[in-house]
């Protein structure tokens, strides 16, 4: 067995604490949960609704992965977590599954939360898999 690599994507917004994008072992991808933030531009105020900003935390995802030479495909496990569960939980899903293939949608687990880094609405982490 391996060490760790921990990874930072250049082009992936600026983390908002102290944490490696993604940090990987034998084949195993850990993207730590993303924020809607924008890259290279960490003052810029948030996107408004929830729809904007799960599209928004989406794109950065798959920025961290196209960093690592992979793509939503290698995806096998997500984890949401929202603020308004019940307000916001049939919007952010339908965003969310935009994103993937028919048929083709990881396992998951998605928590609502009292609050989350920035005041993001919505925080998505992704485990991957290299081929």
């Amino acid at each position: 067995m391996s060490l760790p690599t921990f990874h930072m994507v250049d082009a992936a917004p600026q983390p908002v604490a102290t944490f490696s994008h993604a940090s990987e072992i034998d084949g195993w991808v850990f993207l730590t949960g993303q924020m809607p933030t924008w890259p290279g531009e960490p003052e810029r105020p948030l996107p408004e609704g929830i729809e904007a900003q799960t599209h928004r935390v989406m794109k950065n995802l798959i920025l961290v992965l196209e960093g690592l030479e992979l793509g939503i495909v290698n995806v096998v496990q997500a984890r949401a977590y929202i603020t308004h569960f019940e307000r916001d939980y049939a919007a952010m899903n339908n965003v969310y599954q935009s994103y993937f293939a028919p048929g083709k949608l990881p396992a998951r687990t998605c928590i609502g939360v009292t609050g989350l880094a920035v005041g993001a609405l919505v925080e998505i982490d992704f485990v991957a898999r290299r081929p």
